[in-house]
């Protein structure tokens, strides 16, 4: 499961990002990793490891519902023709 949201002001000059997934691990944990920064440019990234997919998929959702409160708004997925 995956998540990217923006937050645009061209006013304030802010284009930022926030990415959100959830993988697995090679040990059989799944790790939430979390990168933002500014658009167009490399950004931070952390990682919270969690024992179950349920529990790393909770933190995502919680994570951005706080982001979208803060005025980040979840970019659509474009479909792939082919």
């Amino acid at each position: 499961m995956q998540s990217y949201l923006e937050k645009r002001d061209s006013a304030k000059n802010l284009a930022r990002f926030y990415s959100l997934r959830v993988l697995p691990n090679l040990f059989g944990e799944w790790s939430l990793q979390r990168e933002w920064g500014r658009i167009g440019q490399a950004g931070q990234v952390r990682r919270l490891y969690f024992p179950s997919q349920e529990e790393a998929i909770r933190a995502l959702l919680k994570l951005e519902a706080a982001k979208r409160r803060r005025g980040y708004w979840l970019k659509p997925k474009q479909l792939e023709l082919f």
